[in-house]
């Protein structure tokens, strides 16, 4: 039996953390270079291998990078959802969850962020949906562009809500489910229904509808699940692997 006292943190995990609320506390920015090696040796009172698991650690989160060489060391950088992404990835993949889990996932989660960026979307913010809106039409028949496109609404969307947690969420599920990726396929014509409820969104939130836009992102979504258990069932049934998303 196992006793219910939590495991204690590793020192280098308390070393990541007060490293972090000294960027906090210094207001470093992106690119700001920490102070040197010998320095943070002696300020955080460890050895350099506990110091040097701590940065790598922080360099796997994606909040700093290690630059090599003279003049190198640890450079403060714009984490990003990646380390979100391959952290569910491999939360699904042990609970042998299928694709079909982020499907589903979306389609709770974006309505919501949709009728956010009704209420809350600036001007420049939506001047870009409409841009990514009329680039997917100029290029339809362009598979690649379509793909980047139809990616960049959703995250526009996403970060136009006014929720820092939706945008990195979306960024995250987005990676995860990217159709091109696990063998869903888009032919011309589903590219045309897609950019068709892509506009019928951005309509929604450009006349600040937050119920409109809420139904159509659900209703898009919801296309997009039952085309691809049409379509495509054994790859929404399929599990979800790391290395594979």
């Amino acid at each position: 039996m196992t006793s219910g006292n939590p495991r204690p943190m590793k020192t280098a995990m308390l070393v990541a953390q007060r490293i972090v609320s000294d960027i906090n506390d210094r207001g470093n920015v992106i690119g700001d270079r920490l102070p040197p090696e010998r320095i943070m040796l002696e300020k955080y009172d460890v050895g350099r291998g506990t110091l040097r698991e701590s940065l790598r650690f922080l360099e796997l989160q994606g909040l700093i990078m290690l630059k090599p060489g003279p003049g190198g060391g640890p450079v403060v950088v714009q984490p990003d959802a990646t380390s979100l992404a391959t952290s569910l990835t491999l939360l699904l993949q042990f609970a042998n969850a299928p694709f079909r889990t982020i499907a589903e996932a979306r389609l709770g989660l974006e309505p919501m962020m949709s009728q956010l960026a009704a209420e809350r979307m600036d001007i420049d913010t939506l001047k870009d949906l409409k841009a990514s809106v009329d680039t997917m039409y100029d290029n339809l028949g362009n598979r690649t562009i379509f793909l980047e496109e139809n990616k960049r609404f959703h995250d526009v969307i996403a970060h136009g809500s006014g929720n820092a947690m939706f945008g990195y969420l979306v960024d995250a599920l987005l990676g995860m489910l990217d159709g091109s990726a696990i063998g869903i396929d888009y032919p011309e014509h589903r590219r045309e229904a897609v950019h068709k409820a892509h506009r019928q969104i951005y309509e929604t939130i450009e006349s600040r509808d937050p119920a409109a836009a809420a139904a159509a992102m659900h209703d898009h979504i919801d296309q997009y699940v039952t085309y691809a258990q049409k379509k495509f069932p054994e790859v929404l049934d399929g599990p979800i692997v790391w290395g594979q998303v």
